[in-house]
């Protein structure tokens, strides 16, 4: 424990999961207590906490698994032909689950470019394909998609993605190359936010769509664990790392030597944004992969550095209102993010009860 919370010490949340590869989510309090840890999954990557319970995916088939607080759980197959398997994220979409798929596509496998929604039920309700998104786009404008859209490769490596029902849009971050916002119903690119030194700036179509970042902001580059914050704003942990699967020769953009939480206010008229808000603790932190922040009540946040201390360590750190540190927790991690790759507060004070009868 490197900062303990002190009593009484205003906080939007008391617990929090850690999504771990090790198996299930583990359930903490902010005073680094262990309170609860499930069976039944080998990994908890992809994860949601919901109506008392987790949501698990699979990373190796398209199938899901409820896990009760109770130990009890149920697995669900997903009503498709086309999904190989989740991987990274799950989110809450518009009627379902937004979950990062890897389909099938004319015998080839789309690796970590796809974006469903499915029900509880297991049926998809929408895909967005970036790969037939970005590839059809760039050819309408004259581009050639083929040195960008590589099919069999981990060419935009989607982690996350966040539904806005003020403007039925999806936010999506590709770790590889930037975020990109569409429609929700055609998939129509709305903007593109991203490091302009990276290979996809040098497509005409692509930078088109590009958002200016005003001066001072910092882009975001390797980023993981997007959302809408509650007044509205994109936020987003600013890994700041460089890209790993760029062609040959191309350019991978920059790399910083700390870590950030950013929070952006976009104009999605004139595609210009600001950076209205930033935790980067002192530029003391570095995290290149992995990782999350997320908002929990009163506009507090619970970071996930999954990847500290070149891998050694996850820290896990709640910040009130203000921005100030109230706890900084410090667990052992191997260089795979195998602790915490991903960490979202956990309301189990807020739970309900069902009598039995």
């Amino acid at each position: 424990m490197l900062v303990q919370r002190a009593p009484g010490s205003e906080l939007g949340f008391d617990f929090f999961a850690m999504k771990s590869w090790y198996g299930t989510p583990v359930v903490a309090d902010t005073d680094g207590a262990l309170r609860w840890v499930g069976a039944g999954v080998g990994s908890s990557m992809a994860s949601l906490c919901l109506d008392n319970g987790f949501l698990v995916d699979d990373t190796g088939a398209p199938r899901l698994t409820r896990l009760e607080f109770d130990g009890t759980s149920q697995q669900t197959a997903l009503v498709t032909s086309r999904v190989a398997n989740f991987h990274h994220n799950l989110d809450p979409g518009k009627v379902g689950i937004l979950g990062n798929v890897d389909i099938l596509s004319g015998g080839v496998q789309d690796v970590e470019s796809s974006l469903i929604e499915f029900g509880h039920s297991g049926v998809v309700l929408r895909e967005w394909d970036f790969a037939a998104i970005l590839r059809d786009y760039m050819q309408s404008q004259g581009d050639d998609p083929s040195g960008f859209v590589r099919s069999g490769y981990d060419w935009f490596h989607m982690n996350a993605a966040a539904y806005d029902a003020r403007d039925d849009s999806i936010t999506v971050s590709s770790r590889e190359n930037f975020v990109i916002k569409v429609d929700y119903s055609t998939g129509r690119i709305r903007w593109i936010l991203g490091d302009p030194n990276k290979y996809w700036y040098t497509f005409a179509s692509l930078r088109a769509n590009a958002v200016t970042l005003e001066a001072g902001g910092l882009y975001p580059i390797g980023q993981h664990a997007t959302s809408i914050t509650s007044d509205g704003l994109l936020m987003l942990f600013n890994n700041g790392w460089q890209s790993f699967n760029q062609p040959a020769g191309a350019p991978t953009g920059e790399s910083r030597s700390y870590s950030a939480v950013s929070v952006y206010y976009v104009d999605d008229q004139a595609r210009t944004a600001r950076e209205v808000r930033r935790f980067d603790y002192a530029q003391t932190v570095q995290s290149i992969v992995c990782s999350s922040a997320y908002e929990a009540a009163g506009k507090s946040l619970l970071i996930s550095y999954a990847f500290a201390g070149g891998g050694t360590q996850a820290r896990l750190v709640g910040l009130d209102s203000n921005q100030r540190v109230v706890f900084d927790l410090q667990y052992p991690n191997t260089p795979a993010c195998n602790t915490s790759w991903n960490a979202v507060p956990v309301p189990l004070g807020q739970m309900r009860f069902d009598e039995g009868r």
